[in-house]
Order: structure tokens, then sequence, then C-alpha cells
């Protein structure tokens, strides 16, 4: 089985969506027995965990902080409760409050658990320290491959 990690912009506008949808779909159809680690954000995070369910994969969620899920966009949360009860493992940082830090520090958990990080990346420098440049670049250090996912025509805000 192999294991993906996913790391992506949030707050993507409806066709970039659906474009991201489509390329993370064929992504992970052409990884044989995949299964994903996600922290199930809004965004790239949820596109890739329903992808990965919908495919027939398990799911890992991985939870930055306590509080995370307090601080994810009020439409997102019954998503995000979804995929979390369909998960079959969780992993809880010790982190109380969601913060940039404790974004970092789970990514970092989700590649530490994954053979390779999939991007969701318009390949412009992170807006916050924690963004998808600095996890991807981390996951370069630390030696875990990484794919690039941004499909002709998307576009970020």
């Amino acid at each position: 089985m192999t294991r993906l990690a996913i790391t992506g912009h949030r707050g993507l506008p409806d066709e970039t969506i659906r474009l991201v949808d489509g390329a993370l779909r064929d992504e992970i159809a052409g990884t044989p027995h995949a299964s994903g680690v996600s922290c199930l954000a809004d965004g790239a995070d949820s596109l890739f965990a329903h992808s990965v369910l919908d495919l027939g994969g398990e799911l890992i969620a991985v939870v930055p902080a306590a509080r995370y899920r307090d601080e994810l966009p009020e439409e997102h949360q019954a998503v995000y409760d979804a995929l979390f009860t369909r998960s079959s493992e969780v992993v809880y940082l010790d982190h109380h409050e969601s913060t940039e830090q404790s974004h970092m520090d789970a990514s970092i958990a989700m590649f530490d658990r994954a053979d390779r990080l999939v991007a969701v990346w318009d390949g412009k420098p992170a807006r916050g320290y924690g963004g998808t440049a600095d996890v991807v670049q981390a996951a370069k250090d630390q030696g875990v491959p990484v794919t690039v996912v941004w499909p002709g025509g998307a576009q970020r805000d």
C-alpha cells in the first residue's frame, strides 16, 4: 500500500476546485492501493480525502490542535466531521491552539507517515509560515518525494 500525504491551497475558486478534483482523482487512481493522510481542511485537503475514500483507500486524519476544527470555516465543519468519522486512524498532535506552527507540525507528521507528498500548489511562495511552499520544501529537505498537482487553467485568488 502506498501512503500519500496532502498539502495544498485553500479558498480555491469553483472552476479550480473542479480542475484540482479531477487531477487529484487521476493521481490517486494512478497509485495502486493508495491510502491518504490529511488534516481535512477545506480546499485541497478535503478534495484529496474524498478522492482517496471514493477510490477505495483508507484515510488517516491528522489533527494539528485541540481547537483545529473550531478554526476551520464554519461552512466546512460538517465536511470535516464527515471525513473525520470515515477516517480509519486519527493522529492528534499536542497543540491546543490552531496556529501556523501547529499546522506546520501537522504537515511534518503527515509526510512522516507517507511514502510521498502530493502538493496542490501554484509554485508561488507561502503566504504565511506553514503554507504549501514551506511544506513542500520541508518534505524535500527530509527526502520525501513530492508530486505537484496544478492543472492547466487552475487559478488562485
